[in-house]
């Protein structure tokens, strides 16, 4: 009877947290798209120019993406608890700064700010979620949730931007966030588990490694997001990208020396970990493209407003929740290397179809919804079953780099997708006007979802060549010991 208590109340306190994780991954995501709504109105009350009002999002991404991996170290070697408390307020202060700011430089600073506290947060959450529940059919559950938190934050961000741009201002695109990042900080320390990390010394932190990635990821992020807009065969471009590339080689042969690095090189033979970081920079360069061709091709093909295009993104979202709990329960039945193949056709059958069902005649609805549901679908599936192969085989001590490794490639596959394929569906409407820039519009925007598949066959082909065919049916994997590689924790488990 003592040992059922004892279950049941683990069960409730793990029920709790991963309320709580769950919410700070829908915070993140909203403040993704929440902005985008507003931008118009932040660019009228703060008079920015038209180029600088770009840096109200680009601050965020870059800051974001240039910081997670060293985000995800930290919350292995200062506590993953600690940290999830330290960036939810770290958001919370930022946001509220945000929107109280009476000028454009205040706001581009605290939006960089807001993007560091993402960037803490989110490796914290994940490397939560993958301690607290048990890796296997728990773990995948988990991840089932905390994933259909974040798909649903992604449209009610653009709703929810509307809704309180249109009625309240665009400073509350930012106050929304202050008391539900409040409540996560003070709630963490009674849902989360204690962290257990002794204190480091200067000597065990290897700050030349965090101080060359950081550099590294936020050159290549910088460059990524420039090249839009100077061109990607601009010297400019060219020489920041090869600077973080020299960069990204420097820190390799310093981790490859140090005796306690930043990004344990031995994590890189986990095929699991590596096919994973591959999946989420393919995941993001082609699913994570669709809400961005779907918006343009609904307010400037077919005129709709943004809380018309936000509306219609509801049920896409719904799909996508629901294809995150199907991926879930797939990965436990069937393993992670099947699950991403099967999300991963979906996405190419519905990517086509859509290319051939947009058009700017005829109800948006019926030529978008079909396809564009089952689509969502097929992301659900892909997006939690790629997470739980990341986490496949790490020892805990090392969930926070590792969910930090896969989120920072994710971040450059959505900078180099957004990139590629806002240049394709523009390409052919430059210089036209009326009805011939709309066709013009539509066309392009049909190349793009065509050559999108390309990129998710690619992805097909490298989960069949790298990826364990993992089946989380009973128990759970053995974490792998510091110097073992996943082959030798997983034994007959792992195919060819």
């Amino acid at each position: 009877m003592s040992n059922r208590n004892q279950g049941l109340r683990h069960s409730t306190r793990s029920g709790w947290a991963l309320a709580l994780l769950a919410c700070s991954q829908a915070i993140i995501s909203i403040d993704i798209s929440i902005v985008y709504i507003a931008l118009p109105s932040i660019g009228k009350s703060l008079g920015f120019s038209a180029h600088d009002l770009q840096w109200v999002v680009n601050a965020y991404a870059l800051i974001f993406g240039g910081f997670l991996l060293l985000g995800g170290r930290m919350a292995d070697l200062l506590g993953r608890r600690r940290m999830f408390t330290i960036a939810a307020a770290l958001y919370a202060v930022s946001s509220l700064v945000g929107g109280l700011s009476p000028t454009p430089e205040l706001l581009i600073i605290a939006r960089g700010v807001q993007g560091l506290g993402g960037a803490l947060l989110f490796p914290a959450t994940l490397s939560n979620v993958n301690t607290v529940f048990a890796e296997g059919r728990e773990r995948n559950r988990a991840l089932s949730i905390w994933s259909a938190a974040g798909g649903s934050g992604l449209s009610v961000g653009t709703l929810l931007g509307g809704v309180l741009t249109s009625a309240l201002g665009w400073q509350w695109t930012f106050f929304v966030n202050v008391p539900f990042a409040l409540l996560l900080a003070l709630a963490a320390p009674l849902l989360l588990p204690r962290d257990t990390n002794k204190p480091i010394s200067a000597r065990s932190f290897d700050l030349p490694g965090a101080i060359i990635s950081t550099a590294a990821s936020l050159l290549l992020v910088y460059g990524l997001t420039e090249g839009t807009a100077i061109g990607w065969t601009s010297p400019t471009t060219l020489t920041i990208i090869f600077v973080a590339l020299l960069l990204f080689a420097i820190f390799i042969l310093i981790e490859a020396r140090t005796r306690t690095p930043l990004m344990p090189l031995r994590l890189l033979r986990n095929r699991s970990l590596v096919a994973s970081m591959l999946m989420t920079a393919i995941f993001m360069g082609t699913f994570g493209v669709q809400p961005y061709l779907l918006t343009i091709w609904l307010q400037q093909v077919h005129h709709a407003s943004a809380l018309e295009a936000g509306l219609v993104s509801l049920p896409l979202s719904l799909a996508v929740m629901i294809g995150t709990n199907i991926g879930g329960r797939l990965s436990t039945r069937l393993g992670t290397r099947t699950t991403i193949i099967i999300g991963m056709a979906i996405g190419i059958v519905m990517f086509i179809l859509l290319a051939f069902q947009l058009n700017p005649d005829g109800p948006y609805l019926i030529n978008l919804l079909p396809c564009g549901i089952i689509a969502g679908l097929g992301q659900g599936i892909t997006w939690t079953a790629m997470w739980i192969a990341a986490a496949s085989g790490i020892p805990a001590q090392e969930q926070g780099v590792a969910s930090g490794m896969a989120s920072t490639t994710q971040q450059v596959g959505s900078a180099i997708g957004l990139a590629v394929f806002e240049a394709i569906a523009n390409a052919g409407a430059k210089g036209l006007t009326g009805n011939t820039m709309l066709s013009a519009l539509n066309h392009g925007i049909q190349n793009a979802f065509l050559i999108a598949a390309g990129p998710m066959l690619i992805g097909i082909v490298l989960a069949a060549i790298l990826m364990h065919a993992l089946k989380h049916k009973s128990g759970q994997l053995q974490a792998a010991e510091p110097g073992s590689s996943a082959e030798e924790i997983l034994g007959k488990q792992v195919l060819p």
